[in-house]
């Protein structure tokens, strides 16, 4: 239809240019969008796994089109909430802090929490910036982020009192593309920072905290 806007989120029509070259911006809109279609069942590991392919191989946008166009559903579900440039949040001797599911990272998020435990659940969030800042300011309880093939954790920034950091790491294979990077910066006085993807131990001790908690920015 004229004017419509395409699954990379850029309008076509008369006037636009079919071929005009994807960037890693729009292959990832992309990737997002199936992987959350396959998670809701509307497309079998076999077709998930084929279209990856021909998505992070595009070079253009009239590649990336037909890939989504049976996908309304889920392009709607993603297109309904924009990742925010900032999230701040500060709790002091409160609930868990919890980000699981469908939530939409933003380019950055602040936490200024004090004996708190804070979640980050990555295994199904709405990913559509390639970085994510994480600026730190906690003391007590404990970080977890829980991670997803593609996604790095980059903790070299993060400044620890009293406080270490248990990063599990799956086997990824190598062409594995790099989807976000997380940078850790800051302060972690007291307690602890475990990262890992789900599964194991880690796994079944967050799976009902994370299942009960709200999700969202």
């Amino acid at each position: 239809m004229p004017g419509e806007i395409s699954p990379t989120g850029r309008q076509s029509g008369p006037g636009s240019t079919p071929d005009l070259r994807a960037s890693h911006a729009d292959r990832d809109r992309v990737v997002d969008v199936l992987r959350i279609a396959a998670g809701d069942g509307l497309l079998t590991a076999d077709e998930l796994d084929e279209r990856l392919e021909t998505a992070l191989s595009a070079r253009t946008l009239k590649e990336l089109a037909p890939l989504t166009a049976d996908l309304q559903p889920a392009l709607a579900g993603t297109g309904a909430a924009e990742a925010k440039d900032v999230v701040r949040i500060e709790q002091v001797h409160s609930g868990p802090v919890v980000r699981a599911g469908r939530w939409v990272v933003p380019r950055r998020l602040e936490l200024a929490v004090t004996f708190c435990k804070v979640t980050l659940d990555f295994t199904d969030a709405v990913i559509t910036h390639d970085t994510l800042r994480i600026d730190l300011a906690m003391t007590g309880k404990t970080l977890t982020l829980i991670t997803r093939p593609g996604i790095v954790i980059d903790t070299d920034g993060l400044q620890l009192t009293h406080s270490r950091i248990k990063h599990r790491r799956s086997p990824t294979a190598p062409d594995t593309p790099v989807t976000l990077r997380v940078e850790l910066t800051g302060q972690k006085t007291h307690g602890r920072v475990v990262i890992g993807p789900k599964g194991g131990t880690l796994g079944r001790r967050l799976l009902g905290r994370a299942g009960s908690s709200s999700a969202g920015a």
